[in-house]
C-alpha cells in the first residue's frame, strides 16, 4: 500500500546553485516552490560584478553587500566533470563563446548554472530583486516569509509557507583576523571578498593571510604587479620563512605576531618586513540576517546549530532546512543530495528520527568533534568525509550514491595540486578517469539537448 505524499508550499531563499537545485528537487517532489533572489539574475557566488563594497574588510553592518566574491581571473580548483549535477554534466560545449578549459573561469560556471535553470523550467518560480527580510514561525507551525522589492523602498510583503530552505550561501560576510596593534597600524586593510584584479596593489609591500585555495590564487595574481608579496600562514610553522618557487617577490611566512605604528609587520618566525597592505583571505561567516528562531538556531563560532546533518534544527524539521552549510566539498552534487532529502522528506516518502533522537545525534557529532581537537569553527568542513555524508543522504533518499569515478578524481585532483601548485589545472594524468566520466555522461546528454547549447 502506497503512502500518500503530501504537497507543501516551500519558500527558497537564494537562487545561487543551491537555490536551483532546492527548487528542482522540491518540484519533482511534488511541492509548489517560490524561490526569493535579491539581484536581478541567477547564480549567487558565481555572478561576477566589478563593484566592491564601501567598506574593503567588511565590518561595517549598515555597508551595501556585494553579494559576490569572485575575482577576474578566478579559475575553479575541480575539473568541470566533477562539479556538475548528477544528470545535468558539466561537459565542454563547442561553442566559440564559452569556455573549454577542463578548469574553466567563473564565467562558464554561471552559462552552466543558467542551462541547468532553463533545461528545468526553474526560472519560472523565482522572483527576483526581491530580498527576504524576515522569516519567523508563524501560526499552525507556518512560516511567515517577507520580503521587499529592490529599489522600491523599506515596503515590504508577505507571504506564508508550509516550509523554508535557507540557501543564501555563505561567501558574504567577511572574517577578519585579530592581529595584535592593528588599531594604531597606517596601512590599509581589505578582505578577499572585496579583491577583482591586481592593478591596485602595483609597486607596493602586501601582506595576505590566509592558505585556502583563493588565498593561493590571489597571492600569485598579486605578485605580477606588487613589489612583494608576504603570506602568512597558519599552516606554516617550522619557523621559518622562505621565499616561493616561480617567483621573486612571494614569501611563505608563519602567522603575524604584531604590527607596528610606523607600518612594520612582524610575523613568528621572526622576519618583519614594513607593508602598504594587508589582505585578510581568512574566510566568512554564516549569516542570517533574516532569520528569526527564538534563539532555536543560533550561529556560534561558525557553527550553525543545532543542525541534524548539517541541514535540519530538530525543534523545527522538516519545515526549516539548509542546504549548502558544508565547505571543503564538491558543493553542485552535495547541494543535489541534500535537496533530494529535503525535498522527500516534506512529502513524506522518507521519515526524519524524532526531535530527540536527532538532537542524540547532534550531540554526538559535537562530542567526537570536540574529541578530536577540532575547533568550534570548523563543524561545517568535510574534506574526504564529504563522500560518506552524500552517500548516507543517498540511502536514506533511496537514490545512487556518489559515482566511484567522481570520488578518485577529487582525490587525484588534490593529489595533483601538490607538485604541480601553478600548473595542475592545465596539467593531469587522470586521463581513465575522464573516460569513465564521459562514458557516464552517455545516459544524461542523450536526454537532454541543451546541454550542448
Amino acid at each position: 500500500m502506497s503512502i500518500p505524499l503530501t504537497h507543501r508550499k516551500v519558500a527558497v531563499v537564494g537562487a545561487g546553485a543551491g537555490g536551483l537545485v532546492a527548487a528542482r528537487e522540491l518540484r519533482r517532489e511534488g511541492h509548489t516552490v517560490v524561490v526569493f533572489e535579491r539581484d536581478s539574475k541567477p547564480g549567487g557566488t558565481w555572478v561576477y560584478t566589478p563593484q566592491t563594497e564601501p567598506d574593503p574588510i567588511g565590518l561595517d553592518p549598515t555597508r551595501a553587500i556585494i553579494h559576490s566574491s569572485l575575482y577576474a581571473s578566478l579559475r575553479t580548483n575541480l575539473p568541470r566533470e566533477v562539479m556538475g549535477f548528477r544528470n545535468y554534466p558539466f561537459v565542454e560545449t563547442g561553442r566559440i563563446d564559452r569556455d573549454p578549459r577542463r578548469f574553466p573561469g567563473h564565467r562558464e560556471v554561471l552559462e552552466y548554472l543558467n542551462g541547468f535553470m532553463d533545461e528545468f523550467g526553474i526560472g519560472e518560480v523565482v522572483r527576483y530583486e526581491s530580498e527576504v527580510c524576515h522569516v519567523a514561525l508563524g501560526d499552525e507551525g507556518k512560516w511567515m516569509v517577507k520580503w521587499r522589492k529592490r529599489g522600491k523602498g523599506e515596503e515590504e510583503a508577505g507571504e506564508v509557507y508550509d516550509a523554508v530552505v535557507v540557501c543564501n550561501g555563505h561567501y558574504s560576510e567577511p572574517r577578519i583576523a585579530q592581529i595584535p596593534g592593528i588599531d594604531a597600524w597606517p596601512g590599509k586593510q581589505i578582505h578577499s571578498h572585496n579583491y577583482r584584479v591586481p592593478d591596485p596593489y602595483r609597486d607596493q609591500v602586501v601582506v595576505l593571510i590566509g592558505s585556502s585555495a583563493s588565498a593561493v590564487d590571489i597571492s600569485r595574481d598579486i605578485a605580477t604587479v606588487a613589489k612583494e608579496v608576504r603570506i602568512a600562514a597558519r599552516s606554516h610553522t617550522d619557523g621559518t620563512f622562505r621565499k616561493l618557487p616561480g617567483f621573486k617577490n612571494l614569501y611563505l611566512h608563519s602567522m603575524i605576531k604584531s604590527v607596528c605604528e610606523d607600518g612594520t609587520v612582524i610575523f613568528h618566525d621572526g622576519a618583519a618586513v614594513r607593508a602598504d597592505i594587508i589582505l585578510h583571505c581568512t574566510g566568512y561567516k554564516y549569516h542570517f540576517p533574516f532569520l528569526e528562531t527564538n534563539g532555536i538556531v543560533t550561529v556560534d563560532n561558525n557553527r550553525v546549530g543545532p543542525l541534524y546533518k548539517h541541514i535540519f534544527p530538530p525543534l523545527l524539521a522538516p519545515s526549516l532546512s539548509f542546504v549548502g552549510l558544508p565547505w571543503k566539498v564538491v558543493p553542485f552534487p552535495q547541494f543535489e543530495y541534500q535537496s533530494k532529502w529535503i525535498a522527500a522528506v516534506l512529502s513524506g516518502r522518507v521519515s526524519l528520527p524524532s526531535p530527540k533522537e536527532m538532537m542524540k545525534d547532534v550531540e554526538a557529532f559535537y562530542s567526537s568533534l570536540e574529541a578530536s581537537g577540532m575547533p568550534k569553527r570548523y563543524t561545517h568542513s568535510m574534506g574526504e568525509y564529504q563522500f560518506e555524508y552524500n552517500d548516507w543522504i543517498a540511502a536514506e533518499c533511496g537514490c545512487p550514491p556518489s559515482e566511484e569515478w567522481r570520488k578518485q578524481m577529487y582525490m587525484a585532483t588534490a593529489k595533483n595540486r601538490i607538485p604541480r601548485p601553478e600548473t595542475y589545472r592545465d596539467e593531469w594524468d587522470d586521463y581513465h578517469l575522464i573516460s569513465q566520466a564521459y562514458q557516464d555522461f552517455k545516459q544524461y546528454l542523450a536526454k537532454s539537448k541543451s546541454v550542448s547549447s
